[in-house]
């Protein structure tokens, strides 16, 4: 475990006296909720996708227009009202290309352009048009970049970096603390730890640490790579049912984490995580809202530890009170995206510039 960090350690043996526990236990209360408190402190100036600041061009129209060049994925999906569902006032969706010439914006997903690069617009750009690179999958699994030097004025992605900046998910700080926010741990949590997965293969880093851990802790592997979901339920209804969720990212790169997090985070499950280094988690999460597997030398110590939580309701606890601070927002895909896309396009107005070095920036 990451030291002065106020992690309980699998393995470390109970003290000889009760005078020594007490002291200790309340050494790490005392250190916990000052920690919690200076993270609290933190995360409300971390950057917030609700929020993109830039300010307005003064004399300029309020209302924009953003034209969806594709529906990711070849899915269609209807359009939403920005200002009903998100309050982001002044966004005119469309998915008509006849609107090209006046559209303030272009959004377009990467995937779709990238196996054919004639898909992009072919008359010419009017002037002032922004056009919207729009990727949420990882470097590993983003290919031909290179086509796109100098094509895109603003970048949307997962990466807090990017022009336009939207994650799978974020946490909401509650105004007043919620005393009743801790999810139930027992009965309504019988089982120990599941892993939902889809996307199933050898070579990839999760699979091969699941392979280990599985032999020193049972895992319930669900999904199409495993026992397939019950008709009538989903994912969060499923995971509830659990103390632990495995949410292993297929890759690791900066800032790539997924709904897999987010998903247990809603249903009240303590996640454990591997992807990019815990610090980078910890720009988006307290400390404690979840496991790293870099916390442990070796898949055995993990096991241990998870088992020493179900055994100790009152550890447990430690890595569930953030909730009484924060609710969980899990990002709507597509509508969110197209609404975030059409405020920061707003604030964006006069910004002209093309990227010269995208597949730079977003393999870094």
């Amino acid at each position: 475990m990451l030291q002065g960090s106020g992690h309980y350690r699998p393995g470390l043996r109970r003290s000889k006296t009760r005078r020594v526990t007490v002291l200790r236990t309340s050494c790490f209360v005392a250190l916990g909720g000052a920690l919690f408190f200076l993270l609290g402190v933190c995360l409300l100036n971390l950057p917030d996708p609700r929020q993109q600041p830039f300010p307005l061009a003064e004399g300029e129209p309020r209302d924009v227009t953003l034209l969806l060049w594709t529906h990711p994925f070849g899915r269609y999906r209807r359009l939403p009202d920005c200002e009903v569902r998100f309050g982001i006032r002044g966004c005119i969706l469309t998915d008509d290309r006849r609107m090209y010439p006046g559209a303030d914006a272009i959004i377009m997903h990467h995937r779709e352009i990238t196996t054919n690069a004639t898909a992009l617009p072919s008359d010419p750009r009017p002037r002032g048009q922004k056009w919207i690179w729009m990727n949420f999958e990882s470097p590993s699994h983003t290919r031909g970049l290179w086509r796109f030097e100098g094509v895109f004025n603003l970048t949307m992605t997962y990466r807090a970096d990017s022009d336009i900046f939207l994650p799978y998910g974020y946490l909401v700080p509650r105004f007043r603390p919620h005393a009743n926010a801790l999810p139930h741990t027992r009965p309504r949590r019988p089982h120990l730890l599941v892993w939902v997965i889809s996307n199933w293969s050898e070579s990839q880093a999760r699979v091969a640490y699941y392979r280990r851990l599985v032999n020193y802790v049972g895992v319930d592997v669900l999904g199409r790579a495993g026992v397939p979901l019950p008709e009538d339920s989903t994912v969060v209804r499923t995971v509830r049912r659990y103390l632990f969720y495995l949410a292993l990212e297929n890759s690791q790169h900066t800032d790539y984490i997924t709904e897999k997090l987010w998903n247990s985070l809603l249903a009240g499950a303590v996640p454990v995580v591997l992807g990019p280094p815990r610090e980078n988690y910890e720009r988006f999460l307290p400390p404690e809202a979840f496991i790293h597997v870099d916390d442990f030398p070796s898949p055995r110590l993990l096991a241990q530890y998870l088992l020493l939580l179900r055994r100790s309701p009152a550890l447990l606890q430690r890595h569930l009170a953030w909730r009484r601070s924060y609710s969980v927002h899990l990002t709507a895909f597509w509508a969110e995206h197209y609404c975030t896309a059409c405020r920061a396009v707003r604030n964006h107005r006069l910004r002209t510039n093309t990227i010269p070095n995208l597949q730079r920036w977003f393999e870094s």
